[in-house]
């Protein structure tokens, strides 16, 4: 999915590899369906903390193994960092230092930035805990761009739309 984040529209789109093709359910389109976000989902999580005074991109975050609980989140390297910068940790997309963001913001809050982002799909609450932003929870990728394309705007967020307007056989607009 790739959106004009000026004006919201919608510029490209691909649901499936075959619309015809059933065997891989071609007739679903991904784009609108729900999806792990995977690590696309720490920026949200850190919009969130940037939106408080005490936080920002040089603010010290600590990447050291980490037990939440029964939760012991791991780095894709499988190295921890030590002190790093939220700029660093989000640039490398560190999981442990944006679990440690997740549990300092809190859930509720970052679902709420996810919200003022466009995401709708995210209504199970109960269902999230600090892996969610791993990408636990699931979004439709068409709101994942869309709110992505805040970011690309300076926070000023459009509504996505899939197209301008449609017009009858008789090429008379109808919306």
């Amino acid at each position: 999915v790739s959106v004009d984040p000026k004006t919201g529209q919608i510029l490209a789109m691909v649901g499936s590899k075959d619309y015809f093709d059933t065997s891989i359910d071609g007739n679903v389109n991904v784009a609108d369906s729900n999806r792990q976000p995977g690590s696309s989902f720490k920026p949200i999580v850190y919009a969130t903390a940037l939106k408080q005074p005490e936080y920002s991109p040089s603010k010290i975050l600590y990447d050291f193994q980490t037990d939440f609980g029964n939760y012991i989140p791991q780095n894709y390297n499988g190295r921890f960092n030590g002190p790093v910068t939220m700029r660093t940790a989000l640039s490398n997309s560190l999981n442990i230092p944006a679990v440690k963001v997740l549990g300092i913001v809190g859930i509720d809050n970052a679902l709420r930035t996810a919200r003022d982002l466009g995401i709708t799909t995210l209504t199970h609450r109960d269902q999230y805990g600090l892996s969610l932003v791993l990408g636990a929870g699931e979004v439709k990728p068409v709101e994942m761009a869309g709110a992505f394309s805040v970011f690309a705007n300076s926070g000023v967020k459009y509504q996505t739309t899939p197209f301008l307007k449609v017009t009858g056989s008789d090429n008379q607009t109808l919306y």
